[in-house]
Formats: structure tokens, sequence, C-alpha cells
């Protein structure tokens, strides 16, 4: 036999290996990702069986339309406020629990509990502890000797109440990540930075955050998607409200799509979300392959 016909025989059983893996992928994501494509350059309302075609008609009333641009602000400021405090805490938690000594597997567990914990069921309590006339968090700002704050009646602050239920919950899956990265760095650095008289915030600033810089890049990306595909807790907490101020890109698309039956501008609003979340991926996976992962 032939080198090409050897190459050829062992493609070929490749891909009969991989054809039980690849009909599902075609079926079920290939096939209606073609197809919300198709649906953003129609009017369909997703009870009518026409499809009248209307071009860029739907792109273009997107960056015209008020709602598409207050969500797409949303969605930036919600990102932010999430990755930021998350980062830093996530490090903070890392930092002080990386080493192992009594008790740490314990308050590892319990900062990581809310990340395993269902997003409805977070947000139901959440909306516990932030009710206005009853909740925990008015409770305390009262006994300090604070006004009551109607955290998710006012637009002021319903995001900040999202922004600290998504950071609350996502702490404990960025400290992992940070903790696996700090045990990897050779103590042989830290050894040497003794003898040459270091401080601990020189080390910190010289050592450690140079050698988690990957880690540190890749939570940011995952984190902004992350923040970016964030739904249940809007659904539970606001609705999008008060007056479209929590209402994200994501929160945008269901409400055009199933509360609105405005599946064009939908189809179109799910695309741009796609192709943030694709850009961002493949930043990821562009610098991952610069870095040399301690």
């Amino acid at each position: 036999m032939s080198a090409f016909s050897q190459h050829m025989t062992n493609r070929l059983k490749v891909l009969l290996f991989t054809a039980p893996l690849l009909v599902p992928l075609f079926t079920f994501w290939l096939v209606p990702f073609g197809y919300s494509i198709y649906i953003s350059f129609t009017d369909w309302d997703y009870i009518s069986p026409d499809y009248d075609f209307v071009g860029l008609e739907n792109y273009q009333y997107m960056v015209e339309d008020f709602e598409f641009l207050q969500a797409a602000m949303n969605t930036f400021w919600f990102s932010l406020g999430v990755v930021v405090p998350t980062i830093l805490l996530g490090l903070l938690f890392a930092m002080l629990l990386h080493k192992n000594f009594k008790g740490s597997q314990f308050y590892r567990a319990v900062i990581f509990s809310p990340w395993i914990t269902p997003t409805v069921a977070v947000s139901i309590v959440w909306s516990w502890v932030f009710e206005t006339k009853s909740g925990l968090a008015n409770h305390l700002l009262q006994s300090m000797g604070f006004n009551a704050i109607p955290w998710l009646e006012s637009g002021n602050t319903a995001l900040v109440a999202v922004i600290i239920v998504t950071v609350w919950q996502a702490i404990g899956w960025t400290m992992l990540f940070y903790i696996s990265a700090l045990n990897k760095i050779p103590e042989s650095l830290y050894e040497a930075s003794l003898i040459d008289g270091c401080s601990s915030l020189t080390r910190f600033l010289k050592i450690t955050l140079p050698l988690i810089s990957p880690t540190t890049f890749f939570l940011v990306v995952v984190n902004i998607i992350t923040a970016m595909q964030a739904f249940d807790q809007f659904q539970i907490l606001t609705q999008g409200g008060p007056g479209g101020e929590t209402r994200t890109l994501l929160y945008l698309f269901y409400q055009q799509a199933f509360e609105r039956y405005e599946m064009g501008p939908a189809a179109a609003t799910s695309l741009v979300i796609f192709l943030i979340t694709g850009l961002l991926a493949l930043l990821n996976t562009y610098m991952g392959k610069r870095w040399v992962y301690y």
C-alpha cells in the first residue's frame, strides 16, 4: 500500500470514529446557528409561517435603537463591575488560602460553595436580602443609622445589587484557579528574594503577579464572557428594570424573542453577543499560546 493510500485510510478511520459525534453537532448546533443567521435578515414574528427578507434592516435598526444602545452600555458596566472585584477578591482569598493549614480546606469549600449552587436559588435568597422593607441589607444599614435603600426598585442601585450577587457567586471559582497558579510558582524564587532582602510587596509585584499573569488574563476573559451570558439573576431580581437600567444584551434578546416575538431583531442581537464572545475566546486562545503557564 502506498503512503498516499495509507494516509487516506487513516483519515477515513478518523472520520468514521468521529462521525457519531459530528452528527449531533451538525444537527443541533450548526444547522440552528445557520438558520438564526438567516432569521436575522427577516421580519419573522415567531408565529407566522411567512419570512419576509428585509436585508440589513434589523442591524441598521439595532445601531439606532435606544434600547440596544442602553443594553450594550449596561452590559459593559455590568461586565466591568463583575470582573474587577471578582479578580481582586479571588486573588486575595487565594493568597490567604493557597497554603495548607488547619481549616484551609473548609474555608475553600465555603467560599467555593456559591459557585456550585444554582443561580436561580442564589438569586431568590438575595432577593430577600435586598427587599426594601424587611430585607437583611436594609436592616443592617438602619441598625448603623443609615436610611433604607430601594435596592431593586431604583435605577441607581439595581445594577449594583445584581453585580454584588454575581461577584459573590464567582469569587470561589476564581479563587481556585489562582490557588492552582500560586502553588505552581517555585519556592526557590521566594527564597532567593528573601536572601536579596526583598519586601513582601516587592515579592508580590515582581514575582507573584508576573507569574500568575496568564491565569489572570484567562480569568478576565472567562469572567467577561460569563458576565455577558448572565441571565438568571436578572430574571429573578429585576426583570431588566427599572426602566431598562438592568437590561443587558442577553436579556434584551430574551425580551425581543419571547416577549415581543420579534425574532429578526432578536437573532441579530444574538449574533452580536456571539461575535463578542467569539472574539474574546479567540483572543484568549491566541494569548494563551504566547504565555508559558506555570
